[in-house]
């Protein structure tokens, strides 16, 4: 009989399987490496065992004890599983900027999870790197995992994932294409690799508000690189002592939208269901197709699985609102289509200021179309309350009728983007929609630049 004595040992021999459609641009054989097969659906789960085992044997774990770590919550559900088997308790500490999946798997295989602030200094003590490593100075019996810096990362990777890739392409690997977030899987794989052949070239793939790319060819940390983003997975405002910069011979970095297209792209056009990182990496490959020959084999790592990302990259809704699905947008009917099902607040006549005030606060909005019984008559909006209320401290407790603007202007559904962003004005701060039996809808100028 064949089986597995716990479920740590189906960690590894991932499947490389060809990609046909996503890289038919690319004049060369294009290898998934799918780490989606391991049993947490990540290639972390390697990483994350590998650590566990050296820290017990050395002595940093203990029996009984708590396991501590900073995670985007693939490194998370590794060590989360393996401390299930092994007898451990898990406590992680995720930025808040990864998806609720996530977080709910974690929280689902028994850890618990504090979430912190993604758009805070690393040194922040409200940072997640800051809080994971003050959980574990201060939880008895426990042990901080620090993936970052932590040599059994990359060692995982030189002893499994370098050797399974030589070996399942007969040593023909010619390129290398890897995320980059923690270094370990790209600086272990590379390592190895080129130990056998130090002409294979080893491409790592950036985002933009990450210093990767510009310390490799320059050297120099520059802060200013250092902004908010939206890809998961990789890219650091730090430098990991786990990324080996001497085995990366180049980066490119991978737009938000770009990471988030592409990564449907794969479901749709290869049947092949992963995370955000795999975008990435498919497109940054686009990017760099120029390097790579008819002859060549490149292998791009896909980290994780899509099913952590069902609420975003694979969610129409949160694509359209930020801009990232490729929708052809012309009328006004397709400027409010992201929001149509949602009621067009407003504020009575003989309602007062702060009602208006309160609404805009409620429902995070910046005007208000003003209505009677017969319908619209005005609008109020926040520049002018601030105005007004400067002129008048009691201003909350006027009726909105007194301190009313003109009523937007009335566009049908069929009027054109261009005509819709001509009305909107210095004076004029949205549009009304027309949807006919007396009902409208509101165009904004956040509307506008979305579509942009």
């Amino acid at each position: 009989m064949r089986y597995a004595k716990n479920i740590l040992e189906t960690i590894g021999n991932t499947p490389l399987v060809q990609l046909n459609s996503v890289t038919k641009e690319i004049d060369a054989l294009v290898l998934a490496k799918v780490e989606t097969f391991n049993p947490g659906n990540s290639i972390k789960d390697r990483m994350a065992l590998k650590m566990i085992e050296d820290a017990e044997a050395d002595g940093r774990l203990k029996p009984g004890g708590t396991i501590i770590e900073g995670t985007s919550g693939n490194t998370g559900m590794g060590l989360a599983l393996a401390a299930i088997i092994k007898g451990y308790q898990c406590i992680f500490v995720i930025s808040d900027k990864q998806s609720k999946e996530k977080m709910d798997i974690l929280r689902a295989v028994g850890a618990e999870v504090i979430v912190c602030p993604t758009n805070v200094e690393p040194e922040d003590p409200r940072s997640y790197y800051s809080v994971s490593k003050r959980l574990g100075e201060e939880t008895p019996n426990s042990w901080y995992v620090n993936q970052y810096d932590n040599p059994s990362n990359a060692i995982t990777h030189y002893e499994q994932t370098g050797p399974e890739i030589w070996e399942q392409t007969d040593g023909k690997i010619t390129h290398l294409v890897v995320g980059v977030g923690t270094g370990g899987t790209i600086s272990g794989t590379a390592k190895y690799l080129k130990e056998q052949n130090p002409n294979i070239k080893i491409w790592g793939i950036d985002t933009y508000g990450s210093v990767f790319k510009k310390y490799h060819e320059t050297g120099i940390f520059d802060e200013n690189e250092i902004y908010p983003y939206i890809t998961e997975g990789i890219g650091e405002d730090i430098l990991p002592k786990n990324v080996d910069f001497s085995v990366i011979d180049g980066f490119t970095k991978v737009t938000d939208k770009d990471a988030a297209v592409y990564t449907r792209k794969i479901a749709l056009e290869e049947g092949i269901f992963v995370g955000n990182s795999a975008g990435s990496a498919i497109k940054g490959m686009l990017q760099l197709k120029e390097n790579f020959k008819k002859d060549d084999v490149v292998v791009v790592i896909f980290h994780d699985h899509g099913s952590r990302y069902v609420g975003k990259m694979f969610n129409d809704d949160w694509m359209r609102e930020r801009g990232f699905l490729d929708e052809e947008i012309t009328t006004a009917a397709d400027l409010i289509k992201s929001h149509l099902d949602k009621d067009l607040i407003t504020v009575q006549t003989e309602e007062l200021v702060s009602h208006a005030i309160e609404r805009m606060r409620e429902f995070k909005i910046s005007q208000i179309p003003v209505r009677d019984v017969n319908g619209l008559v005005g609008s109020v909006d926040e520049s002018a309350l601030l105005h007004r209320y400067i002129e008048d401290k009691n201003i909350a407790d006027t009726p909105i009728k007194n301190v009313m603007g003109a009523m937007y202007p009335v566009v049908q559904l069929n009027a054109s983007i261009d005509a819709v962003s001509k009305l909107i004005t210095k004076e004029n701060q949205a549009v009304m929609v027309d949807l006919g039996n007396g009902k409208h809808h509101i165009i904004t100028k956040h509307d506008i630049i979305n579509a942009i």
